[in-house]
């Protein structure tokens, strides 16, 4: 398919099935920050009113850096891997330390939480600036239409293609259209499981992940020792290293006998 061919497509198909969400109405770099941070591994019609919430609790970098990690947490159930909650605090404390939102590739990704691929959404979204980045919907979009006809395909393949064909004008409006395509054709069936890089996400029951979760859930609603947060969540196999890898992660502190929720 030739460059201008995919553009024109891309814009029809964008314009059909555009979403309309919050981060995309409003493209300050901070609003772009928390839902790219939240969008990571979580699907949109879920982050929508968290989101929501998180910006009115935490309206601005200033606010969200000054409050506990506590106060995030508690914000952040329902949405999962909770170590992101923990980068976009770091993450807001650092921008309030540098007196500037970053734009460019070395200042996003010395943010936690924030590797090429993110800070290339947030170029492209926040600056209006044609970033390169990849990710899943993006992957299915380019393997569909490029590469049908391989069994295994490399981000850098894609990359390559993408450079190619991204409007340079309009690289916001090229990505939202991206998203909004990729995410239509994965419903219909057609999911970039021929990616190099693609990984289906494990299932949340009877994982670990689940016990971590429920741990966050219990001590949101106050400290408590061990013997209590066990009754909470259940004594099986995975509360022990739930609990260690959330007090590694730094989430949750142990003071003795206490468990609390980091401040």
């Amino acid at each position: 398919m030739e460059t201008d061919e995919f553009q024109r497509m891309l814009r029809q198909r964008g314009e059909e099935l555009y979403r309309d969400m919050p981060w995309r109405n409003d493209t300050r770099p901070y609003y772009v920050l928390v839902s790219e941070l939240m969008l990571q591994q979580t699907q949109v019609d879920r982050v929508v009113p968290k989101f929501l919430a998180f910006i009115e609790a935490f309206p601005d970098e200033k606010s969200l850096a000054t409050a506990s990690l506590a106060d995030v947490l508690q914000l952040w159930q329902g949405l999962g891997y909770n170590r992101r909650a923990k980068f976009l605090h770091e993450a807001a404390k650092r921008v309030v330390e540098m007196w500037e939102f970053p734009q460019d590739e070395n200042g996003l990704t010395s943010l936690p939480g924030v590797g090429k691929n993110t800070a290339g959404a947030i170029r492209a979204y926040a600056f209006n600036e044609p970033a390169l980045y990849i990710e899943t919907n993006v992957r299915a979009v380019y393997i569909h239409h490029y590469f049908h006809d391989h069994d295994i395909v490399d981000d850098t393949a894609i990359r390559e293609v993408l450079e190619q064909t991204i409007d340079r004008d309009h690289p916001r409006e090229f990505y939202w259209a991206l998203m909004d395509y990729g995410s239509w054709l994965k419903k219909q069936g057609i999911k970039p499981s021929r990616s190099r890089h693609y990984k289906k996400q494990s299932p949340l029951k009877g994982s670990v992940r689940e016990v971590r979760g429920q741990i966050v859930a219990a001590l949101a609603t106050g400290e408590m020792n061990e013997t209590t947060l066990r009754q909470h969540v259940g004594s099986d196999e995975r509360f022990v290293p739930a609990l260690d890898g959330l007090v590694s992660d730094g989430l949750v502190t142990r003071d003795d006998n206490r468990l609390f929720l980091t401040k």
